[in-house]
């Protein structure tokens, strides 16, 4: 794990990195903010009350010298963002409903994204998932080609590491939204120093089954193919077929996949999730997410049981993305 993140800082340091906290209050926000200051990763952004924030830098005993904080509803940006808002929203929102809307921090510092004042977004710790992501949604939105965000999850164990997704968003993707989730998996497997090799997963390979869920994930893989098709990818298959190479030349000897997979498509939400955790308890793997993939620029979620290594850990992967996009 410490390799991981060693090549992710070698990514990000030197690069003025700003990512923003909405949670600035929040005292493993503050000391994790204070933390990458200190190693020079990136410029950490707070927002929230100064002076509550400042007091907890002063319990906790770090300097937060050289860290911006906001303050919506009184910042000197909030006129210029709520205009971007109303711009961005398009007739879904009023003068008077911005003013309200951008209080919330989440909303606010989604907007110093969008207006380029920060590169990306990391909430969650007090907030829910639907908290981060709706603002994302709303105001960053999806690339070009992406119509739904996907969870992923770094899986690593030693010298191994693999992509999971996905894991935390859509509970039943169509072969579309499939077909774009292996995509921008393959892309977050670069950002990691993975050379993408993506399986789509299923009960079934190469057709040994038919039914309905395999027949859509098999045509998730036509989708993708055609889409990305200098992308290393194959399916549909079942995970020893993927991930074993005796099953793979056993089940699948004409794919490009030869057992060999290192990024993993799974066919719905429910699959996804068992399946990493399945990996992080009794694999001993360490799961490093999720990663929302496929928004114009980065936002991630922590979890509300997150530690100040947490926010550090996910600060720097939202900084690697911001790199990358």
């Amino acid at each position: 794990m410490s390799d991981l993140f060693t090549t992710l800082k070698a990514q990000v340091t030197g690069k003025n990195l700003r990512i923003v906290l909405p949670e600035g209050e929040d005292a493993r926000i503050v000391g994790a903010a204070a933390e990458l200051l200190k190693d020079g990763i990136v410029t950490p952004i707070l927002l929230g009350d100064k002076e509550a924030i400042v007091a907890t830098a002063k319990e906790l005993q770090v300097s937060l010298d050289g860290i911006a904080i906001h303050e919506p509803a009184t910042d000197p940006l909030f006129d210029e963002l709520v205009a971007a808002f109303v711009e961005r929203r398009k007739g879904k929102a009023t003068e008077e409903d911005a003013r309200k809307i951008l209080v919330d921090p989440n909303y606010f510092g989604t907007m110093l994204v969008y207006t380029g004042k920060a590169d990306g977004l990391v909430s969650g710790a007090a907030h829910s998932t639907a908290d981060t992501v709706r603002p994302a949604l709303q105001i960053i939105k999806t690339k070009p080609g992406i119509s739904k965000v996907a969870g992923a999850m770094i899986m690593v164990r030693d010298d191994e590491k693999y992509v999971f997704s996905d894991v935390a968003i859509n509970i039943a993707p169509e072969a579309q939204d499939l077909a774009e989730n292996a995509i921008v998996s393959a892309q977050t497997a670069s950002v990691f120093g993975i050379d993408p090799r993506v399986a789509m997963l299923s009960f079934s390979t190469k057709g040994s089954a038919k039914s309905a869920e395999t027949e859509k994930v098999a045509e998730a893989t036509a989708l993708a193919k055609e889409k990305a098709p200098d992308l290393v990818l194959d399916g549909e298959f079942q995970f020893d077929a993927a991930f074993v190479p005796s099953v793979a030349a056993s089940k699948a000897p004409d794919s490009v996949l030869k057992g060999d997979a290192n990024v993993f498509i799974f066919p719905s939400l429910e699959a996804g999730n068992i399946g990493y955790k399945i990996a992080q308890r009794l694999g001993n793997f360490e799961a490093v997410g999720p990663i929302l993939q496929g928004l114009n620029a980065p936002v991630n979620d922590l979890s509300r049981g997150c530690n100040t290594k947490d926010v550090y850990n996910l600060t720097l992967i939202t900084a690697a993305q911001a790199v990358a996009k």
